[in-house]
């Protein structure tokens, strides 16, 4: 049973203290009343003043004065006591009411608190710039945003931060990197270099080339981190198309099936968002016979999709999360010199869709491998809010 919410609850507290104090007030008001009819002398004449349907008896003595006491007293308290209640049930309605309306009224800064939250929730990495800046008294619930406010400013910064630290260390590691290159492809030159300056020169190429490579994955996770603001229209079939077209013969069987699937974006980093996940489905399969497949396409409830279904090792459950942590892939705790790859293939998947405002997930395949699927927001029509 799901439990009352804040504004149902200051509601029906507001209505029962009403009726609570109502109850109270009719009890004392009859008791009064009971009291003061009780104590009082009835004269001749008191036929006049009866209520309608009461029978007089005829003036014998005082024990007919006391009925008539006794009959006056009873009518009067019913009367108070039926009247009284449906006069206190109205208006109790009516304070239960006006309780529903003053507390949402009450509660409209905590649901722009809400709605400021759960956009952020829903991009973390774009609305860590938007405030709430509510407007109003300095009470609790302003002070409660004004907090709010200063813990997103926070984050902001740290973030922000966060990536200008790895897009400058990034910058600033590329240029020894390429001079390594530089220095190392002229040293094995075959007409200078002895065989075993050679494989040596060698070995130290494919490390340099896999330490651009991990710097050049930085670089791009980082730029990936950021909102979108120059979108253009990117229809993803012809980037499916064009990537699975590009990949060169391999151990695995790659096949597409694109349908229109019209989104707006980067058109670079979404190629590279689909390269990521093809190469990652190539890469991560079986040892022989294995096989790729990416389609594209419009979903029921107006998002488009790509997803990349591949053979593979077995992937448990619990462990698909970790794969789109940076450096990690399943099996290595993390990645080392003599594996493939930078480790950084899905994490800027998961960048690049939340930077288009979508998402991703993936799903382990029966049989073994794995079902990823990346849902964006469709193109809005006829062009209507792209940039000019």
């Amino acid at each position: 049973m799901n439990r009352l919410t804040i504004r149902a609850r200051l509601t029906l507290v507001h209505g029962g203290l009403f009726l609570l104090a109502g109850l109270v007030l009719l009890a004392v008001t009859y008791a009064l009343v009971y009291q003061r009819l009780s104590t009082h002398t009835l004269v001749a004449g008191i036929s006049a003043d009866l209520p309608p349907g009461l029978e007089v008896p005829p003036p014998d003595g005082a024990m007919y004065v006391k009925q008539i006491k006794d009959n006056v007293t009873n009518e009067t308290g019913r009367v108070l006591l039926t009247q009284g209640g449906i006069a206190l049930g109205v208006i109790a309605l009516a304070a239960t009411a006006f309780g529903w309306l003053i507390a949402g009224r009450l509660l409209q800064p905590l649901h722009q608190v809400t709605a400021t939250a759960r956009r952020i929730a829903d991009a973390p990495d774009r609305g860590l710039h938007e405030r709430i800046a509510l407007q109003g008294p300095q009470d609790e619930v302003k002070q409660l945003a004004d907090t709010f406010d200063v813990m997103l400013a926070r984050l902001d910064q740290a973030f922000d931060g966060q990536r200008r630290f790895i897009a400058n260390a990034s910058h600033e590691l590329r240029t020894p990197l390429t001079l390594n290159r530089t220095l190392l492809e002229v040293a094995i030159d075959p007409d200078n270099a002895s065989p075993e300056l050679r494989q040596l020169g060698r070995t130290l190429l494919a490390v340099n080339a896999r330490h651009e490579q991990l710097i050049d994955g930085l670089l791009l996770l980082a730029r990936s981190e950021r909102a979108v603001t120059d979108r253009s229209f990117v229809d993803l079939a012809d980037i499916v198309e064009h990537v699975t077209a590009q990949l060169p013969p391999g151990k695995a069987t790659v096949d597409c099936s694109p349908q229109e699937a019209p989104t707006t974006g980067n058109a670079v980093l979404l190629e590279r968002l689909v390269h990521n996940l093809v190469e990652n489905g190539v890469r991560h399969n079986l040892p022989d016979g294995g096989w790729v497949h990416v389609t594209s396409g419009t979903r029921p409830d107006g998002t488009v999709a790509v997803t990349v279904s591949n053979t593979g090792p077995v992937v448990p459950r619990y462990e698909v999360p970790r794969l789109f942590e940076p450096f990690r892939r399943f099996g290595p705790e993390r990645v080392s010199a003599g594996v493939p790859g930078a480790g950084l293939g899905l994490s800027i998947v998961r960048a690049v869709a939340r930077a288009h405002g979508g998402s991703v997930h993936a799903e382990p395949r029966d049989g073994g491998g794995l079902v990823v699927t990346v849902i964006l927001p469709t193109a809005p029509p006829d062009g209507a809010g792209f940039p000019t």
